[in-house]
Order: structure tokens, then C-alpha cells, then sequence
């Protein structure tokens, strides 16, 4: 075979093949998923890295879970590094921040090693969110969790297929804990192909051009991705940037952000320590939060790899919030990882404003729903992640109705599928025309959702932040509107709520999701009148409000 491992052209071939391998993944995993929250929302992500973990190629899916996969498969080779430990055939998961799952327990890492001839070359991964994997409460979130136990059962990257065989024991202790274990099963499956048609392809690949140039074009990917990052670092404003914050539970969250031309650092160890309920996160989780921010600063639309993210320096400090010692729980970790990305973002943005943003619903205000469905008698539970408002930037209002940072492009349940699956009803989805965002240019809307429950004894699980405090504006603009969720109960009552576990709802209950507005730029009385005029033909302002915020008079 004629040696290529010099080729630049044939390097980049290996690379794109990479890429679409990784994205070949995506679509296995979300044609043959049993869930809604994998297959419609595509909470998931895949990719692919190299021999020792490092990430060589992102697929689609969730940005914050494309950075957890090469920290699971790294723990998972320090693990098995005996003799014979990782062979052709196995398969690999771990759910536990604490052993390389980075996130909560509902969402499960699974890994497959690649090998050339008996040479291990790469490693397929993937991470979804399963509906429930055990715990003290259905769907395996409950802001009541003081321990990680109380959360669902831990896997602490474990070996699940031997040489292409299952481990019936294994597979049969991850069903029994799950109170929807034929649901859990059947995405565990899913999952397992989608390594497996991957691991497939990238064998065919090295095959094909040899494996001492499929691992050249890894290597080299992975140093180009270190030189557009410190290409760009370079055009960044170089010092010490701070930030306090007060958060809705009335912690304070600090940030101190050094940027050089060889480093970006984050500096997170004056924080508040670890929580004893589930509002903590891993370190990984944290650098996970650090290196989308850093993306998207320095080169946001090339796929992502280790090289991208080498000039990041994360300073953290253990059995603090965002570096959580076991056995802390960390079920609503991602709220918390949020925190951090927006206060990175609120931090920089005014000193970037070309590149940044004013602050969004910052929120992945996860709603948990479930019960008994009343058709056909069988436990469901529903995750939703909900959209909302983005910020304004300095020259373009905010986009309307889309999923925070953290998520990314991902897609809202149709009304249609949770009807059909779950027991209850969604009566509305509309935007949220609450006052908040105005500026020169304005704050994309949120959303104000209905769901209807069908049956007795159903249950709410939600986590929202920026309740208390909304999403920050910028030069003189408004700040945003806030995040909550409301129980209208059949009698006429009202309930209101930023996080709530375990609420019994009943029949006809409805619970309504209201998702803020993002923040505005600029001063308002700067506003296009046309835009105004437009605003409020699209119902997104009063007249009386356009005259109160912009001192407008028609």
C-alpha cells in the first residue's frame, strides 16, 4: 500500500470521513431509540476519539454532550488498562459523574473501543438521556436528592458487552432498577448500534488507507484544531476580567477570566461550597461549560476537537459547587453548568461586544411530567427541555423561541407524539408577549406552554433558573423576563414555581410553562420607529408599553 500518511489531501478526506461517521452515529441512534426526549428532541450526542480518549471528531447533538464523551472514554482506558481488558467486541458504559459520566445518572455514556488487527486506533462513543434509571423518584430527578444513591442506579464505567456478547447480569440489573425498563432497554440498544455501525466505519476506514495514516490525520487534526484556537485567542482583548453574580437561591457565583495569547483561563475557586441538594456539578461538567464558551469566542463553526481546546486553563476548587466530591448529588447539574457558561458570557460580553451577545433565558428549564397514562395503564414520564428568548446583539434583535446555549439545536416534543404517548394534553404553545428586553434592539420572546394532565396522581419535577433574577441587558438596554412554571389547579388556584419535586398534579390540572425573554441592547428611545410600529402589530408590545419604555407616540 503506498504510503499517504503525508498527504494533506488524503489527511482531510480521513478527517471529513470522521465527521461523517460521527453523524452516521446521530442517525442510528435516533432512528432505533424507544424515547421521545432521544428520538424527536435528540437530547444525545456522538463522536469519535482517538486510542487514548482524546476527542478527534464531534457529530451532532447537544454541544454540552459532545464535551463529555472523550472524558468517559478516558476513564474508561485508565480503568481497563490490564492485558486484555478492552478487546474487539466490548462495549462500555458509565452514567456516574464520579467515574466519568460527567452529567447525572440519567445519562448514560456508551463507548466502544476500534481495533486494526489486534492495534486499538480509536474508540465510537455516544450519551443520551434515558427516561428513568431508578431512584427515589420517578423519571430519577428530585430537587429532595441529598445523596447521588437517591438518584438512580451508578454506573461506574463498566464493561456491558464481552467480545460481542451481552453481560445478561449486567443488562438485567440496569432493567430492574428502571420502573420503564422495556423503554431504558431499548434505548441502551440503540445506543450499542449506533457505537457498533461506527466502529464499523472507521475499521473499513484504516483498512482502506492504512492505520498509520488514519492515525496521522488524527493527530494532525487535533494540532490544527490548537492552531486556529491560539490564531484566534490572539484576537481576543487580553487581561483580567472578574464577575460576581447573585444567583436565584442567593448564592453568589464568582468568575475571574485571564486571557493571554497562549491561555484562557478560568478561575473558579472563590464559589460557594458543594450544596447538599442536587444543584452541584462535576469539574468535567465545568470544563465542558468553559470549552463551549471558548468555541464559540475563538472558532465556532468548524467541528470541535481536543486540539480546540488546549489553550483553556480551569482553576477549580474541590467540594465546591462546580467541582462536587462524592457522593454529592448532582441531578439538576446542568442548570449549574449554565451558571457558569452565563457568567463567562455576562463577564466578557462587554468588553467583546461583536462577539457576544446580551444574556438569554439561560435556562434549559427541564419539565418533568409523569404518571399513569390512562389509555393503557403503563408508567410515563416526559422530559422537556423548553425554548426561549436569546439576547439581543449590537445590531439584530434576539431570536424567539429557541433552546439555550447548553442544549443547542435540539427540537421541542411535537404536541402530537406527547399526546399520543404520554397522558396528557398540550393546549398551547405561543410566544411570551410579557414586557422585558427592550433596548435599541430587543430580546428574542420565550414561550408560554400548556399541558393538561389526564389522569389523578400525576407528578411535576421542574428546575428553572433566571427566575429571580432575568436575563442581564446591555448598554442601557432592558433586562430580560423571567423563567418560572405555574399549577393551575381546577378549583381556580394558582401555584408558581422556579423548582418544584415530586408535585401531585390530578385530572385537568394544567401546567403552564413560561420561558423569559432575552435581554436588550442598547437605549430604547434609539429603537427604529418602523420596528416599533412592528412590534406592536405583532402583539410583542402594547401601545401603553411602547410609549412607557420607548417614548413612543405612534
Amino acid at each position: 500500500m503506498t504510503d499517504r500518511s503525508n498527504d494533506p489531501i488524503t489527511l482531510e478526506i480521513i478527517q471529513n470521513s470522521l465527521q461523517a461517521t460521527a453523524d452516521e452515529m446521530f442517525a442510528v441512534m435516533k432512528k432505533t431509540a424507544m424515547s421521545s426526549i432521544i428520538y424527536e428532541v435528540l437530547d444525545m450526542g456522538t463522536g469519535i476519539t482517538d486510542a487514548r480518549g482524546a476527542l478527534a471528531s464531534s457529530g451532532a447533538g447537544i454541544p454540552a454532550f459532545i464535551g463529555v464523551l472523550d472524558k468517559a472514554v478516558k476513564v474508561v482506558v485508565e480503568k481497563f488498562a490490564g492485558p486484555g481488558e478492552i478487546k474487539p467486541g466490548d462495549v462500555f458504559a458509565t452514567n456516574d459523574p464520579y467515574y466519568g459520566g460527567v452529567t447525572h445518572l440519567n445519562d448514560i455514556v456508551v463507548a466502544m473501543p476500534v481495533f486494526a488487527g489486534d492495534r486499538l486506533i480509536a474508540w465510537t462513543a455516544n450519551i443520551a438521556h434515558n427516561s428513568d434509571v431508578g431512584g427515589m423518584a420517578p423519571g430519577s430527578l428530585s430537587g429532595e436528592a441529598t445523596e447521588i444513591f437517591q438518584e438512580g442506579l451508578r454506573l461506574p464505567a463498566v464493561k456491558i458487552i464481552d467480545g460481542g456478547e451481552p453481560i445478561r447480569s449486567v443488562m438485567e440489573i440496569v432493567k430492574v432498577n428502571s420502573r420503564m425498563p422495556d423503554v431504558l432497554e431499548g434505548d441502551l440498544w440503540a445506543a450499542i448500534a449506533s457505537v457498533r455501525i461506527g466502529a464499523r466505519r472507521l475499521a473499513e476506514l484504516a483498512d482502506k488507507y492504512g492505520v498509520g495514516t488514519f492515525e496521522k490525520a488524527m493527530a494532525s487534526f487535533l494540532d490544527f484544531g490548537e492552531q486556529v484556537s491560539l490564531k484566534e485567542l490572539a484576537n481576543l482583548p487580553k487581561g483580567t476580567f472578574e464577575l460576581s453574580e447573585e444567583q436565584d437561591d442567593g448564592r453568589i457565583f464568582n468568575v475571574k477570566i485571564t486571557i493571554t495569547d497562549d491561555a484562557f483561563t478560568v478561575d473558579l475557586r472563590d464559589n460557594p461550597d458543594q450544596s447538599n441538594n442536587p444543584v452541584n456539578t462535576s469539574r468535567d461538567g465545568v470544563m465542558v461549560a468553559a470549552q463551549m464558551i471558548f468555541k464559540s469566542l475563538t472558532d465556532p463553526y468548524s467541528p470541535a476537537n481536543e486540539g480546540s481546546f488546549r489553550p483553556i486553563r480551569l482553576l477549580t476548587r474541590e467540594g465546591s459547587v462546580f467541582h462536587a466530591r462524592e457522593p454529592a448529588p448532582i441531578g439538576f447539574y446542568y442548570e449549574i453548568e449554565l451558571r457558569v457558561y452565563d457568567i463567562i458570557w455576562r463577564c466578557l460580553a462587554p468588553h467583546m461586544p461583536e462577539r457576544l451577545a446580551s444574556g438569554h433565558f439561560a435556562s434549559v428549564c427541564g419539565t418533568f411530567i409523569g404518571g399513569t397514562h390512562p389509555d393503557t395503564g403503563r408508567q410515563y414520564t416526559i422530559i422537556e427541555p423548553q425554548l426561549g428568548g436569546w439576547g439581543a446583539s449590537h445590531g439584530h434583535d434576539g431570536n424567539s423561541a429557541i433552546f439555550c446555549g447548553f442544549h443547542g439545536e435540539t427540537y421541542n416534543c411535537p404536541a402530537e407524539v406527547n399526546e399520543a404517548r404520554n397522558g396528557l394534553i398540550v393546549d398551547r404553545m405561543e410566544l411570551n408577549l410579557a414586557p422585558g428586553g427592550e433596548g435599541e434592539f430587543a430580546g428574542g420572546r420565550g414561550i408560554v406552554m400548556d399541558y393538561r394532565i389526564r389522569a389523578d396522581n400525576g407528578f411535576l419535577t421542574a428546575g428553572y433558573t433566571r427566575s429571580k433574577f432575568p436575563p442581564w441587558a446591555l448598554d442601557g438596554g432592558c433586562e430580560g423576563s423571567p423563567n418560572y412554571v405555574e399549577v393551575l389547579r381546577t378549583d381556580g388556584s394558582k401555584e408558581q414555581y422556579a423548582f418544584v419535586s415530586g408535585l401531585t398534579v390530578n385530572k385537568d390540572d394544567v401546567i403552564r410553562v413560561i420561558t423569559g425573554t432575552g435581554g436588550g441592547v442598547g437605549d430604547p428611545e434609539q429603537r427604529d420607529p418602523d420596528k416599533i410600529r412592528q412590534d406592536i402589530r405583532n402583539g410583542y408590545l402594547t401601545p401603553e408599553r411602547a410609549r412607557e419604555v420607548y417614548g413612543f407616540a405612534g
